[in-house]
């Protein structure tokens, strides 16, 4: 038999009660999803997700493994249409002077009925107002259960949103401080979760706070049921979902890590749909029956992030003879196989704020030996690349990108260690600023120009989010602010243009490439969301 572990049901309470969330029968044997059941569906993820709440995380996993399966929005986006729709809210109106929303709600709305909790009555406006109250109060009960809450921090939502008042139990009204050009869209983002007020004020009650985050309870198509470390999570659907009960009775997250793996697993039949295959994949996949290929558009950015808090990269010449040192091309060819085309700049020319006329840096390393020295960086400097060991749509191997560039810099006179953490460890040490550089990327969460700077550029969240590069230009930051307030889209560009100008000139991250992404199915899975803008949706999904 197999020894229990408490740390396979990842629960903060260690009260047996507690653990109903986790199948203690089941533990004991670790029983292996079966891929042949016909009412349900298998898909092989990439990792552990770090909770179940995408408040309080930017990671890519956890929002694929909770924001669209257990939760909804008020408002979504689509991405098709590039229209808003109603979510959790059926209409919403903002005043002229843009500081006022109201959003009026959907009624009949049922929470999901879980092992570890039973609601007793609808979704309605005290919900928002937890729910977004948590994040925005740090006197809300709830507010220090999550160390941070990047997104909305970064956003500054916390600080845009003046008060939040239910004029009825279905109408809520938003007061903001200024006028925000982008906060609708920004309510259609992932992190904009609704969570239940009374499961709140009940684990308030008997001092369960921390079960928040790790049992979650939404009003989303599938309700969570069962969930082992490495190994697999278990949804169920929600038989009483608003916009309809899923055609699919189990949704089960496969956490298989390698993408070599995914693969084979989805060849054999074990998994219906596999996450991100990479690109070195793509001619077995097109050519192998019974597998179809869904691509979204490149809404991302890899690049090569400098910690500006360090000597000497704090210096723009040396950022810049180094970028001038690097090899995109090859990059190009080695790492992505031909499914990326080169960076201009952080954003895509999908954008309409990307700026065309930014020079690049030539790869010349002549020019970047000289341009080293003169910066007082003598022939064997050693630095570090970091480079995350875990397979990315914007980064298919960043082992292999930090290999090149490593050879691409002893050309130069650089000697480079080569740093590969764990992606929980990497988090963790790049929030306490203690690498030289790191091989790192952005998926967009909405389509506004805004995202791709504020959120990994910002002196916001050099604080608080993804800024890893530690730059903070208070001159940058005022464009984004004044684009922010402006409702003219030819004037925003303007500014985004500017303050593109800026970061080609500073240099404080090498933007590398924009990539495609790609999932693979089955043929007889059919309807998976896979958005440029959001986290995999199976809500719609059919297995025939």
């Amino acid at each position: 038999m197999i020894k229990l572990d408490i740390k396979h049901c990842w629960l903060i309470s260690v009260s047996l009660f507690y653990l109903t969330g986790c199948d203690l029968a089941g533990l004991a044997s670790k029983p292996k999803p079966d891929p042949r059941l016909q009412d349900g569906l298998v898909y092989c993820s990439e990792g552990n997700p770090e909770n179940f709440n995408p408040q309080t995380t930017t990671s890519s996993i956890t929002l694929d493994a909770s924001a669209r399966q257990v939760y909804d929005r008020l408002i979504n986006y689509n991405s098709t249409t590039q229209e808003f729709e109603p979510g959790l809210a059926t209409s919403w109106q903002t005043s002229d002077d843009g500081l006022t929303v109201d959003l009026f709600l959907r009624q009949d709305v049922a929470f999901h009925h879980t092992s570890y909790f039973k609601p007793t009555r609808s979704f309605n406006a005290d919900d928002v107002i937890f729910s977004f109250n948590r994040w925005r109060l740090k006197s809300h009960p709830f507010h220090d259960v999550a160390p941070d809450y990047p997104f909305v921090q970064t956003q500054q939502l916390n600080l845009l949103i003046d008060d939040i008042t239910a004029l009825s139990p279905y109408h809520v009204q938003i007061k903001l401080v200024q006028p925000s050009s982008s906060f609708i869209t920004q309510l259609t983002t992932d992190y904009m979760v609704i969570l239940s007020a009374e499961y709140g004020h009940y684990l308030n009650l008997v001092d369960k706070k921390e079960q928040i985050d790790v049992l979650p309870v939404g009003t989303g198509p599938f309700y969570f049921a069962q969930y082992i470390p490495d190994e697999y999570i278990r949804f169920k659907a929600h038989p009483n979902y608003w916009d309809g009960k899923s055609k699919l009775d189990q949704l089960i997250f496969d956490i298989t890590p390698k993408s070599s793996t995914r693969l084979a697993k989805l060849v054999t039949g074990e998994c219906d749909v596999i996450a991100y295959p990479i690109a070195s994949e793509m001619e077995i996949l097109q050519d192998k029956a019974g597998i179809t290929l869904q691509s979204r558009n490149a809404e991302n950015i890899a690049f090569w992030a400098f910690n500006t808090l360090k000597p000497p990269f704090d210096k723009p010449e040396v950022r810049r003879a180094l970028t001038r040192a690097i090899d995109l091309q090859t990059i190009l060819k080695t790492v992505y196989y031909g499914m990326a085309f080169p960076a201009k700049s952080v954003i895509p020319p999908s954008s309409w704020g990307f700026n065309p006329n930014l020079t690049l840096y030539d790869y010349n390393p002549e020019l970047a030996k000289k341009e080293l020295e003169a910066a007082g960086i003598k022939a064997g400097f050693e630095m570090e690349i970091w480079a995350p060991h875990i397979e990315r749509a914007y980064n298919p191997n960043s082992l292999k990108m930090a290999e090149l560039i490593k050879a691409n810099l002893a050309a130069v006179g650089i000697r480079v260690n080569i740093v590969d953490y764990e992606w929980t460890t990497l988090r963790k040490k790049l929030a306490a600023k203690e690498h030289d550089s790191v091989l790192i990327g952005w998926s967009a969460d909405i389509p506004d120009p805004d995202n791709y700077l504020r959120p990994i550029l910002s002196c916001t969240s050099a604080i608080l989010g993804n800024n890893r590069a530690g730059w903070c230009n208070p001159e940058f930051d005022t464009l984004l602010i004044k684009a922010q307030l402006s409702e003219n889209r030819e004037t925003r560009k303007d500014l985004y243009f500017q303050a593109q100008s800026i970061l080609n000139q500073q240099v404080p991250i090498v933007p590398i490439a924009h990539s495609m992404s790609f999932l693979a199915k089955q043929d007889n899975v059919f309807k998976v969301n896979f958005s440029a803008f959001s986290a995999i949706s199976f809500r719609e999904t059919e297995k025939l």
